[in-house]
């Protein structure tokens, strides 16, 4: 039966908001990551046959995480596993209520810990944590990390079962135990913060909400962390980048983009809390390692009062030399843009041409938005244009999609 697009607008919401403290509370119940995910995703089914008639719920992460609860339950129940677990979980569940229901901090934290166990690969921590944590669909995966539909399923289905299979407690590990997953951690984190700065599918540009919750685990782990560099850098770099915010979008959503942006809008503390944390990453004494130089054209962009007046040359370097330590066609494409801005669009075009020709990012709209950016400022208005309409084609945000056909729309061509 078909579901009234207004009350599934209203699920896909609440699972958005609500899927990481929800599947955390699951896994922190059941001891099984696979099965909270499940669970949780059962609950939505019946979220989505109940509520036409029902209503939704004042509190609808508590209904979910009850409805989910008590299916756990009754799965042990048919196990004929009643015993003090069962009764344990049954107390519990009668103990579940709106003023119980509360932000949660550290399960979410393990919940991010557990996805990025060793045993996994690194492919399939990130789309398991860009599932549980972030809720995004496989679709949106797919396009967050450049890959075929069925591949993000089959990393996620995977992940489940290897971790059911090693038998992988829900937890946080022991400091001397971070090692092998604090890159992976570190790197979802970040995932999670860039799919909210510029969401890759919806209505919305921004998704505040995953952007600060990653923003959030980020200070937790640097203050666990105080002598680990990247930590610290990381928090530096969504603190710049999430300082813009108030200026990204438009009352009504629409994205205002860098050069447009009202810089009196930019929240001065936070860039004030980014350099600090930038200013821990370099005491430590390590170097700059990759989300350190990162962060550090993040620096560039916040405290120049203009475009104009941005250090570009400086921001070149920068790239440069991530794109050493970290190669990756996102790194060089971005380093087009800077070259563009610091020596003109032409020297920037060879760059990207090479992106195109090379076959990188096949597929996502970045690549043909930008190159119809730098033919638009070299005057091939035609081509430009075809490359953004490509662009907008590509990208599945309606926000972005409807920028990049403004744009298009505004070049007028040369007269003959």
């Amino acid at each position: 039966m078909s579901q009234p697009p207004d009350i599934r607008r209203t699920v896909d919401a609440v699972w958005r908001i609500e899927s990481a403290r929800i599947v955390a509370t699951l896994a922190k119940m059941t001891g099984d990551l696979g099965l909270a995910e499940d669970l949780a995703q059962e609950a939505v089914l019946d979220a989505l046959q109940q509520w036409p008639e029902s209503g939704v719920p004042r509190n609808a992460g508590a209904w979910l995480t009850a409805v989910a609860k008590r299916k756990a339950i009754d799965g042990w129940r048919r196990r004929e596993r009643l015993d003090d677990r069962y009764r344990a979980m049954a107390n519990d569940l009668a103990q579940t209520t709106d003023a119980d229901w509360q932000p949660i901090d550290d399960d979410v934290l393990r919940l991010v810990f557990t996805a990025c166990h060793p045993v996994l690969s690194r492919e399939a921590q990130v789309a398991l944590t860009l599932r549980t944590v972030a809720g995004l669909t496989s679709d949106e995966i797919a396009r967050l990390l450049l890959v075929p539909v069925a591949t993000a399923q089959q990393r996620i289905v995977r992940a489940k079962k290897t971790l059911s299979a090693a038998r992988v407690p829900f937890e946080t590990p022991e400091p001397n135990e971070w090692g092998p997953r604090l890159s992976a951690v570190l790197g979802v984190v970040y995932l999670l913060f860039t799919e909210g700065y510029a969401a890759t599918s919806g209505e919305r540009w921004i998704r505040t909400d995953l952007a600060h919750e990653a923003l959030r685990l980020g200070r937790v782990l640097a203050g666990l962390l105080p002598r680990e560099p990247e930590a610290h850098a990381l928090v530096a770099l969504m603190e710049f980048q999430a300082s813009r915010f108030a200026a990204r979008t438009t009352a009504d959503g629409a994205p205002v983009l860098l050069a447009d942006q009202d810089r009196s809008r930019w929240d001065r503390t936070q860039i004030a809390r980014g350099t600090a944390a930038l200013e821990r990453a370099d005491a430590v004494g390590r170097g700059r390692a990759s989300y350190g130089l990162q962060a550090a054209i993040a620096q560039c962009h916040a405290i120049a009062s203009s475009v104009d007046a941005t250090d570009w040359e400086r921001i070149v370097l920068l790239y440069e030399a991530l794109g050493r330590l970290a190669p990756s066609p996102i790194v060089e494409l971005n380093r087009a843009v800077a070259v563009s801005m610091a020596t003109g669009p032409a020297n920037a075009l060879r760059i990207v041409d090479r992106l195109t020709s090379d076959g990188a990012l096949r597929g996502s709209h970045l690549l043909p938005s930008v190159r119809g950016e730098l033919l638009a400022q070299l005057g091939r208005t035609d081509e430009a244009r075809s490359e953004l309409l490509t662009a907008a084609g590509l990208t599945a945000n309606e926000r972005e999609r409807a920028v990049l056909r403004a744009k298009a729309a505004a070049l007028v061509s040369p007269e003959l």
